[in-house]
């Protein structure tokens, strides 16, 4: 089970966008996610006459790795770190580590 998944808040822990806030938008792989706002670069793209594209400076999100990022907890307004919890009807669910209370996503 991903701790971490599509569509939940997250805070960037280290790196040069470190305390920035946002979406998890999608998960490239087991280990990387892209996130909206966070690791944004400038790519220099040649236009493309046949896929109708102009060419220019463009702004792209690349992923980050999932352990440099913490799950948003709203209750506290802090990062905090996810587990996982078995239901009695044997369903598994992601809780926050300092509460214990269910991550609603």
């Amino acid at each position: 089970m991903n701790k971490i998944r599509k569509g939940d808040q997250v805070i960037v822990l280290t790196g040069r966008d470190k305390g920035k806030r946002g979406t998890v938008t999608q998960r490239v792989d087991d280990d990387r996610v892209v996130v909206e706002g966070v690791n944004v670069v400038k790519k220099h793209v040649k236009p493309n006459p046949m896929k109708g594209t102009t060419g220019g400076v463009i702004d792209k999100t690349l992923p980050i790795h999932q352990s440099n990022i913490a799950i948003f907890n709203p209750a506290t307004g802090k990062a905090d770190r996810v587990g996982v919890k078995f239901l009695a009807d044997k369903t598994k669910v992601r809780v926050f580590k300092s509460s214990g209370e269910e991550i609603k996503a």
